[in-house]
């Protein structure tokens, strides 16, 4: 739970991600962008209802033991700007979403 990365968000909690998914058509691209904050999630109940939902996403990809709320640290994302992505209407093309 020492991560590089777990540090620099216990520094400043800023965090930008993309969630989208694979086309070979870049005029297909949809998704979202979006700033947010990154708190970690401390209440061990609530780290083992992630790691038990995480299998649920992709079944087939979860090969390997789920780790512990122990072994690994999870963080909560709370969205401050989001944009939506949505290239069929014009490359490059956003809407953005104040939260």
């Amino acid at each position: 739970m020492g991560s590089q990365k777990a540090a620099n968000l216990a520094r400043d909690d800023r965090v930008s991600l993309t969630i989208d998914h694979v086309t070979p058509d870049l005029m297909a691209i949809t998704g979202l962008s979006m700033a947010a904050h990154a708190q970690a999630v401390v209440d061990p109940a609530e780290a083992n209802k992630v790691l038990r939902m995480l299998p649920l996403k992709d079944p087939e990809k979860i090969a390997v033991p789920m780790p512990s709320p122990e072994d690994v640290r999870i963080f909560r994302v709370t969205p401050t700007v989001i944009s939506v992505l949505g290239y069929s209407k014009d490359f490059g093309h956003t809407e953005l979403v104040t939260c």
